[in-house]
């Protein structure tokens, strides 16, 4: 099914696609390019270009036509399953490894090593993530937990937006803290600067992340962050914003930072109610070899 959009421009702009991208979040600027060539773009009733200069009072109206599905095909990937039943499966995804097939991942992802382990997944809407309910980021570590049927599926869901299922991680961030504890509670939303960073602002999502200084180093401390909610980049976003980025953070942090495979942070503890039975189930894993080598080397220059 197609979406339609219909927008009244307020004051003269910039380019086609930078303001449409600003005015609808949920397309990303390749995609509003796909719908303009497309001729799915009409600005007065006429087609457009990308680069033409938007005009007070210009009616635009956007067609989004559905994406072809994306073909996923089982992979022989190994995986490290922490627990299963017959409703669900606990994951521990490395570091590196992308969830589900998206534009520029069509395979090699978590789902692809899912469908080759088990038939039995939980359907998504979209076709392309069957069993997903929750994500991590590629280069994020840890636990997932994954749908095996509908059932699961509504269950996994409702606990996650009722916000009563257990979400902690570890995470390397720059600079020292002089509380023992805190909590974020910003807003999260698309950068209007930078479509391909998420963005403390004034009109997104609610989001609030609780966090623990566990140890503190020169330059650098251990914390334990615990989501309330699950916004895209969530933990990488909120501890950016109070001056504490990730190490290793290619969108969020500085140049100058520990040397690794992305941002260090690590979904260590899960949990939730089993979808049948009702039973609390808890599970916890430890960080990759390069964080805990990291750790221990900081740990050498730990501050007393």
């Amino acid at each position: 099914m197609s979406s339609e959009y219909e927008l009244t421009v307020g004051q003269d702009g910039g380019r086609l696609d930078k303001y449409l991208a600003d005015q609808l979040s949920d397309l990303s600027r390749s995609r509003i390019k796909e719908l303009v060539q497309a001729g799915e773009v009409l600005v007065n009733g006429k087609k457009s270009k990308v680069s033409y200069k938007v005009q007070k009072g210009d009616l635009v109206k956007v067609t989004v036509l559905p994406l072809e599905p994306l073909a996923v095909e089982a992979e022989d990937i190994p995986l490290d399953i922490v627990y299963e039943d017959q409703d669900v499966i606990v994951v521990n995804k490395p570091q590196g490894m992308v969830v589900h097939p998206a534009a520029g991942h069509p395979n090699h992802t978590l789902v692809n090593a899912l469908l080759f382990h088990t038939k039995e997944l939980a359907a998504s809407p979209e076709g392309f993530r069957p069993g997903i309910v929750h994500r991590i980021d590629k280069d994020t570590s840890g636990l997932l937990m994954v749908a095996k049927n509908a059932k699961a599926r509504e269950s996994l869901e409702k606990q996650l937006a009722a916000k009563s299922n257990k979400r902690q991680y570890l995470a390397i961030v720059h600079g020292n803290f002089a509380e023992e504890a805190g909590t974020v509670d910003a807003p999260i939303g698309r950068n209007p600067r930078d479509r391909k960073q998420m963005a403390v602002v004034e009109n997104g999502k609610s989001a609030v992340t609780h966090f623990k200084v566990l140890e503190q180093y020169p330059g650098y401390s251990l914390i334990e962050c615990q989501l309330e909610t699950g916004r895209t980049h969530q933990i990488r976003v909120h501890m950016a914003y109070i001056g504490h980025p990730l190490a290793g953070d290619p969108l969020y942090g500085p140049r100058k930072t520990l040397p690794g495979h992305g941002q260090f942070l690590h979904a260590q503890t899960l949990g939730f109610e089993q979808p049948s039975t009702g039973e609390w189930l808890e599970f916890s894993v430890q960080p990759p070899r390069i964080f805990q080598e990291t750790v221990e080397e900081l740990r050498q220059k730990r501050v007393k």
